[in-house]
């Protein structure tokens, strides 16, 4: 990518990083469908019916997160209860049983940038617990400031280099691919607030991150 601020070439980044983790539900209900035209014993219809279920509810998550995460927030003022990031959040990850999620959050209202951010770093450390885990999200507003901490612990994290490199502003820019968009996206949107986001260091056995954002 030559020009990352491109709003045009990245939304295209976004748009590649969203379709790919739609295409294996969606695909999943295609085949689906596709073996319920030919299948007719009763047990294995109803299998099928099963998975269908799955699927969709699977494709329905992500897309609300997303939503969230990625798009504007539309239907919410300037402002977004934590609780829709919650639901966002587990939907993504604890549906699947690998993954807890421990919710810190007694703030009435988040402020959509506070929740944009929140829930992409929240992606990135769940993404990181590759054998699942524990994934804890907290934020706290004070006058002036909010907070946001994400910590992920499990047997097995793997935080890719370069999202490390992305989130710690030190990515080149040839760097910047559909996979490293939303951590690129996160470092952007803090440091134009004028906050600061720290991770704790690589090799070590919990991952943490952490945002503050004035306003």
């Amino acid at each position: 990518m030559t020009n990352p601020t491109d709003s045009i070439e990245f939304a295209s980044l976004l748009c590649s990083r969203l379709c790919h983790d739609l295409l294996s539900p969606v695909g999943a209900l295609n085949n689906g469908l596709e073996l319920m035209a030919d299948e007719t014993d009763p047990a294995m219809r109803e299998r099928c019916l099963d998975l269908l279920g799955d699927s969709a509810r699977t494709s329905a998550n992500k897309l609300k997160f997303f939503r969230l995460a990625f798009g504007s927030a539309g239907g919410f003022g300037e402002a977004v209860p934590p609780h829709e990031a919650k639901v966002a959040i587990e939907g993504m990850f604890a549906g699947a049983g690998r993954v807890k999620v421990g919710w810190m959050v007694d703030e009435q209202m988040l402020g959509k940038l506070a929740a944009k951010i929140l829930l992409n770093l929240a992606l990135i450390a769940g993404d990181a617990l590759v054998r699942g885990g524990q994934l804890d999200i907290g934020a706290e507003t004070r006058p002036g400031v909010t907070e946001i901490v994400v910590r992920a612990e499990g047997p097995k994290l793997v935080l890719d280099p370069d999202l490390r490199a992305a989130l710690a502003g030190t990515l080149p820019i040839e760097g910047l691919a559909s996979r490293t968009a939303a951590a690129w996206m996160v470092r952007q949107l803090v440091m134009e607030a004028g906050g600061q986001i720290v991770l704790s260091p690589a090799g070590e056995p919990t991952l943490l991150f952490g945002a503050v954002i004035p306003g």
